[in-house]
């Protein structure tokens, strides 16, 4: 307030000073006390009005009037003032706000570093670990790098490549079960590799040793079809041997085909085995597959469910946050809207939240 507003106000009300202006600018009748001392002036005036007729009196109704709007200038001075200043104060804790904001996150940030170079350090270990589990299993079922590899080499593989010892850490008890798992899986898939490639040896075998006994008795058949051809030659007359010769030759037809088609028998029997044997061996390959299949889409479903059901708790989390921080809004313009100042409101809503004020509180 200037030197001349304080001296004119002084004829008529004493102007309250700046600290005192916020209880008599926010009080319901703070400035009723002003009033009437400045209406008491005025009265007192009207009381024993000057003469109009004189120049003096003219100018003694035209000071009042200057007085009363001097005075109306001297209060709304401090009141203006007075608002400025409360303007600026949110500006300046909005600022405060944002500066702690800034430093605490950055601090918060700096806090969290080393965890989150360790959380990463962490994952790529477990996923080192895992991949070579994994590397293990899929030696069991005959790959190495997603391809199909020799029993030799799968052997190899795991019995000098995949060593474990204390370097796999909390996994070496399950990389030693895995390992163990997978030589059992491979020892017995190539016993049944090796029986199939016996089975087959051993009919290749029973064959040649069935096509050898088949040409020695022909042979031993045919010396003795010569032998006797020989002795009923030599008692037989000539139409007696063509004959004979000819049942011979028939007799000898009979048996061929007979052989011929036990041997075809015989090999088609085999065959049949073998086939029956690779069916059992591929089915029970099928029905292992189709299980790890099945509990792989089970996990990898059990996964997605624990995923979802983490994503929508996170969402009903910000929703509900967002509805109340939307109620607390409200219920903090309603208070201004009242008269409250912005930070009386904040504050009391504030008090609220927190329980602080007995019997009120915010509906959700």
């Amino acid at each position: 307030m200037t030197e001349v507003a304080e001296k004119e106000s002084k004829e008529l009300v004493a102007v309250p000073s700046l600290e005192k202006a916020l209880d008599v600018f926010v009080s319901e009748k703070g400035l009723e006390p002003y009033l009437q001392t400045i209406r008491q002036h005025l009265d007192q005036f009207l009381a024993e009005p000057p003469s109009l007729d004189t120049k003096k009196g003219r100018d003694a109704y035209a000071s009042m009037a200057f007085k009363i709007a001097r005075s109306k200038t001297a209060l709304d001075a401090v009141g203006m003032e007075l608002a400025a200043d409360l303007k600026e104060k949110p500006k300046k804790v909005d600022a405060s706000r944002k500066a702690m904001r800034d430093k605490l996150d950055a601090w918060r940030d700096e806090a969290r570093g080393p965890l989150n170079q360790w959380e990463a350090a962490e994952e790529a270990r477990k996923a080192k670990h895992e991949a070579g589990i994994q590397h293990i299993k899929d030696c069991a079922m005959g790959l190495i790098g997603g391809e199909p590899q020799p029993y030799g080499l799968l052997f190899r593989e795991l019995e000098e490549k995949v060593v474990i010892d204390e370097s796999w850490e909390e996994y070496e008890a399950e990389a030693h079960r895995a390992k163990a798992d997978a030589m059992t899986t491979l020892k017995a898939a190539f016993a049944d590799h090796q029986k199939r490639e016996a089975e087959q040896a051993e009919l290749e075998r029973l064959r040649q040793q069935e096509a050898e006994r088949e040409r020695k008795e022909y042979e031993a058949q045919i010396a003795r079809e010569a032998e006797e051809r020989a002795r009923r030659e030599a008692e037989q007359a000539a139409q007696a041997e063509r004959e004979a010769a000819a049942r011979r030759e028939q007799e000898a037809k009979d048996e061929a085909a007979r052989k011929d088609r036990e041997y075809h028998e015989n090999i088609a029997k085999a065959k049949r085995e073998a086939e029956e044997a690779a069916q059992r061996i591929q089915a029970e390959h099928d029905r292992k597959e189709q299980a790890r299949i099945a509990e792989q889409q089970r996990q990898e479903q059990e996964r997605a469910d624990q995923q979802r059901r983490e994503r929508e708790e996170i969402e009903r989390r910000q929703a509900d946050v967002e509805h109340r921080r939307k109620i607390n809004r409200g219920a903090m313009q309603a208070m201004i809207d009242g008269g409250m100042p912005e930070q009386c409101a904040k504050d009391a809503v504030t008090l609220i939240i927190e329980g602080k004020v007995p019997g009120v509180t915010i509906n959700y």
